[in-house]
């Protein structure tokens, strides 16, 4: 029986045409940086009868966007987990581990290039990116595509909580792959994740977004997630347009293709080695087509509009840094919706 067609909302087109959207916003910010650069900046509102309130639209943003998605979590999926626990343990250590194998190679790598910081830049970049929990849009695309949707869900949750404790603990780790410079830069954004950024900025929204699904009247929830659902789509594209207003309208004034070159290809290979490794390990482990894809979503899928708002808060000074940061994010929606794809073709005939 063929399923009834799916309404043209808002909110399915922009779902549907999310890769052109994300397109659009990069061209935006790279053609009219104007505004984005103005919502950098914190901005006073005043209440009658309440102090001014100080509003930073990039933290407000990614606050949004993770209220949503754990107001979309389906909780009841995620009892199978208890049974067949072995996905979503796998998909968690390769996230965790995934960094320390991958980034010094790239570091090694990239010493032997000219660069007077033997691109330490570039791998500050990439060790704040690999180092954030799995990112919260892996559940869209395990959606759309052939993935197992409570082990992608449950490796959402399980990274997000553990943001605390593992991301001071990798950027640590990896501080001595870089230049004195870059190091002291790096341990001092470990610390201000450690004492507040993971926890406000990425597990206090999606934790709320949980209860709010939890105590909340069916039809007040539906109707909720009605506004949320379109809202945090329409605020994840003004984040990333606010991101990428920082870098890209004064990287084309004054351009530097050297350093473009440099970002792409160090996001393109941490990025597709991370899906590699995902990838090899579940065959390893002989894992279904659905676990599979989860396993290697949750290994190269990481937060990377986490890592931008913290790159502005803790490199104000060092915008390039964000260049490859923004490669990255766009090239894992690209490589998960290789993933998708191709787990749909293995799972065809199951």
């Amino acid at each position: 029986m063929t399923p009834p067609p799916v309404p043209k909302t808002p909110s399915t087109l922009l779902r549907r045409h999310l890769g052109r959207a994300v397109g659009a916003a990069y061209l935006a910010a790279a053609t009219v940086p104007g505004p984005g650069m103005w919502l950098r900046h914190p901005h006073r509102i005043a209440v009658v009868g309440l102090p001014d309130l100080s509003l930073k639209t990039a933290p407000f943003l990614l606050s949004l966007v993770l209220f949503t998605a754990g107001l979309q979590v389906p909780l009841r999926e995620l009892g199978r987990l208890v049974r067949r626990p072995t996905a979503l343990l796998t998909g968690l250590a390769l996230h965790l581990l995934a960094p320390l194998l991958i980034v010094p190679g790239v570091a090694f790598a990239l010493r032997q290039s000219p660069d007077s910081d033997g691109g330490s830049g570039l791998v500050a970049a990439m060790i704040l990116v690999v180092a954030m929990p799995v990112a919260a849009g892996a559940t869209v695309w395990t959606g759309a595509g052939e993935g197992d949707q409570s082990t992608t869900v449950g490796l959402v949750l399980a990274s997000t909580l553990a943001s605390p404790l593992t991301f001071p603990f990798t950027v640590t780790a990896l501080c001595p792959l870089l230049s004195v410079d870059y190091a002291d830069t790096l341990a001092g954004a470990a610390r201000v994740a450690g004492s507040g950024f993971a926890l406000t900025g990425v597990v206090l929204p999606c934790a709320a977004g949980l209860v709010g699904r939890l105590a909340l009247p069916h039809r007040a929830l539906d109707a909720l997630l009605r506004a949320a659902v379109p809202a945090a789509a329409l605020g994840s594209l003004l984040l990333t347009y606010v991101n990428a207003s920082g870098v890209l309208g004064p990287f084309l004034s004054h351009p530097r293709p050297v350093l473009l070159a440099a970002a792409l290809a160090v996001a393109a290979t941490v990025c597709g080695l991370s899906f590699a490794l995902g990838r090899i390990t579940a065959r390893v482990l002989r894992l279904d087509a659905h676990a599979g894809a989860s396993v290697t979503l949750a290994c190269g899928m990481n937060n990377s509009s986490a890592s931008a708002v913290l790159i502005a808060t803790a490199l104000p000074d060092r915008p390039q840094v964000l260049l490859p940061v923004l490669a990255y994010g766009l090239l894992q929606k690209v490589a998960a919706g290789r993933v998708v794809r191709g787990g749909h073709k293995a799972g065809g005939g199951a």
